[in-house]
């Protein structure tokens, strides 16, 4: 799905021509078909050339100009504005009302047309443009505030002349810009990515009356990690009435946990029926984002145009850039190799030779889909994962009716299974407590796995939870097949055609998937942040540890909010409900933001540093940290930056009201911080 950019509001006075302008005040002439840097100057000059001039000025501009020869010519007004032209000869044209501004053009020629009419909108000054074979003309254009009003025109085109005019009145709508660097529209709100959080982002400042706000999408589809992983198999491993905003639950899941294209209807469906459609813009992939501290705004470059923003937030998440293992001679491989979020669905699998690297969460669920179809399967695992049942049921039609018509059912069974997950999180607390657990998904190998010695080998030696804990009823029957080698053994090369690992034993396949996971404690996002001192916040967390107070704010980096960002990932709950009490926090900024006219929040480093090291205390014991395990939520320095220690309440309870008195601020008359 694609969709037209939004229109940029231009406030700037234009000129392009081609031939060999002279400026009497600048000196230059643009070059043909390129605008000028944008002015609020008066200049005046003497512009000789032949083949095809356009000039346009800005809000409330004057100008003269006189362009004998036949072609087209186009004049318009803005609002509150007035312009005359004459044009007798062959030839178009067009006027339009805009904002405040007036002028007066003659050009030879003859035609005739008459349009009388009423336009609301939001766009450009007054501008003419003809096409002849030569032109000259001395004029001047001036740059005034911008003016409101309902612009009424009438345009009459005769074969002597051309004559427009307006009335001052109101507009509201937005017409259409160019994409490029011609025009940079200021927004209130910029958010980058349109998965769970940018949506329930989008959404919630809807909710607000916030609607002066775009949401920029590198894809051409909304849906985050649910529109990426379309792997066979792919579902969530969280109940589908926890996983589903809390203010746009949804009676129709199909069973108890939803599978991947449910998920990505589910919020399609979503941005629909909140009408978040047209704020999104596909195809934007942020390149850089600065932070202004002149004008006290964010800089956005995005792949289709410049934009500015008072307050940007950020919804990439930790699973949005699949992690590439370095493994000597992967890039020599000659067959098909993709990563599982990059499913390559072109790529039929049917009795090929297939190596599966890695037995994380995406493997859990692609490899019992894809294994029947393969002629053979080596499943390389470096570590066992903990696997548990996965209690998934069809939802009867008597609990749909019930989920439909019931009043209160589906809040009931939501909060039901969200305090459910809780008492996880006490487990996971100290290794100590996770007895039950263990017995819980060691009885289900068990179960499963009959043969001793395969079972000793798909035991983890580490405490249950450090890695994230999985559910499936299809694992482990499926890597129990003849067709599937466990192979345990370290990689240590790969070949054009085969695999070798460290026993020397040198396998021959036609297809690698990688099942390696994301880059979840280096995100991409974070080194195309700029901040006040102009370093990226990738530089940031490198120097001082990846860190976020209420896992929002980071110092040095004003009007920033990031979803999901340090430490507010989950290892027994919904991300969305993290999500949903950062937007509750991310509002109540920028309602604090209007309501006591400030320009700027940026975290006190003593409150962001204080806050970080009450969760790392917490964490010192818990079985995240002291497992026994390595696992991504972890980075290279051994520090957790990743997990929400305890209870998703605690968090809810810790961003319900913006703590104002963390922050430093400025305000519209002082860009001086204030303490």
């Amino acid at each position: 799905m694609t969709t037209t950019p939004a229109p940029n509001r231009t406030t700037n006075t234009t000129t392009t021509g081609t031939g060999t302008p002279t400026d009497a005040s600048t000196g230059t002439a643009p070059a043909a078909g390129v605008a000028p840097t944008p002015t609020t100057n008066t200049n005046a000059g003497t512009n000789t050339a032949s083949g095809t001039a356009t000039a346009s000025t800005g809000k409330a501009g004057t100008g003269t100009g006189t362009a004998p020869g036949s072609g087209t010519g186009t004049a318009s007004t803005g609002k509150a504005g007035t312009g005359t032209g004459t044009a007798p000869g062959s030839g178009t044209g067009t006027a339009s009302t805009g904002k405040a501004g007036s002028g007066t053009g003659t050009a030879t020629g003859s035609s005739t047309a008459t349009d009388t009419g009423t336009s609301t909108g939001t766009t450009g000054g007054t501008s003419a443009s003809g096409t002849g074979a030569s032109a000259s003309g001395t004029g001047a254009t001036t740059t005034a505030p911008r003016t409101t009003g309902t612009g009424t025109g009438t345009r009459t085109a005769t074969a002597a002349a051309i004559t427009v005019a307006a009335t001052a009145g109101t507009e509201h709508a937005t017409a259409p810009h160019p994409t490029g660097d011609l025009a940079v529209r200021h927004l209130k709100v910029a958010v980058i990515g349109a998965g769970i959080s940018g949506l329930g982002t989008a959404i919630g400042l809807l909710k607000a009356g916030i609607d002066d706000f775009l949401v920029f999408e590198r894809a051409t589809d909304l849906g985050g990690t649910w529109r990426d992983n379309t792997y066979p198999g792919c579902a969530c491993d969280v109940q589908a009435h926890l996983y589903s905003y809390s203010f746009a639950r949804n009676p129709d899941w199909k069973s108890t946990f939803a599978t991947q294209a449910e998920v990505h209807a589910y919020l399609k469906d979503c941005a629909t029926r909140h009408g978040v459609d047209p704020h999104l813009r596909y195809d934007h992939e942020l390149l850089d984002a600065t932070w202004n501290d002149t004008h006290h705004h964010w800089d956005i470059r995005t792949k289709h145009g410049r934009y500015t923003a008072q307050a940007l937030i950020t919804g990439t998440g930790y699973l949005s850039d699949p992690a590439i293992p370095n493994i000597p001679g992967l890039d020599t491989f000659t067959g098909t190799v993709f990563h599982s979020s990059r499913w390559n669905h072109d790529h039929d699998l049917t009795g090929r030779d297939v190596a599966v690297i890695g037995t994380g969460a995406s493997a859990i669920q692609f490899v019992p889909a894809i294994q029947p179809d393969v002629n053979r399967l080596d499943l390389y695992q470096r570590t066992p994962p903990w696997v548990a049942a996965k209690p998934d049921k069809p939802n009867t039609p008597r609990h749909t009716w019930m989920l439909r018509h019931l009043p209160g059912y589906q809040r009931f069974r939501r909060t039901f299974n969200k305090h459910g997950r809780e008492i996880v999180a006490f487990f996971m607390s100290r290794p100590s407590r996770t007895t039950g657990m263990k017995n819980m998904a060691a009885g289900h190998l068990k179960k499963s796995v009959t043969d001793p010695a395969l079972r000793k080998r798909l035991t983890p030696d580490y405490t249950v939870g450090c890695k994230r804990l999985l559910f499936s009823n299809t694992w482990y029957p499926a890597i129990q097949q003849p067709n599937v080698d466990i192979v345990s053994d370290t990689i240590t090369r790969i070949g054009p055609t085969h695999i070798t690992t460290t026993d020397g034993t040198t396998r021959h396949i036609d297809t690698i998937i990688l099942a390696t996971g994301f880059t979840a404690t280096d995100r991409p996002v974070a080194h195309l942040i700029h901040g006040r001192n102009g370093h990226t916040l990738a530089d940031t967390w490198n120097r001082d540890g990846m860190t976020a107070h209420r896992g929002t704010t980071i110092h040095g980096f004003p009007n920033l909010f990031m979803l999901l960002g340090p430490n507010t990932t989950l290892g027994h709950s919904s991300q969305t409900v993290m999500i949903e009490a950062q937007i509750t926090y991310i509002l109540a900024a920028l309602k604090t933001l209007h309501t006591h006219h400030l320009t700027t929040l940026d975290v006190h480093p003593h409150a962001q540093t204080t806050y970080n090291n009450t969760l790392q205390n917490r964490l010192k014991n818990t079985v995240w940290n002291t497992g026994g395990c390595t696992s991504w939520y972890t980075d290279t320095k051994g520090n957790n930056p990743s997990i929400w220690p305890t209870y998703t309440w605690r968090f809810h309870h810790q961003t319900r009201t913006f703590d104002l008195t963390n922050y430093q601020t400025t305000t519209h008359t002082n860009h001086t911080p204030n303490p």
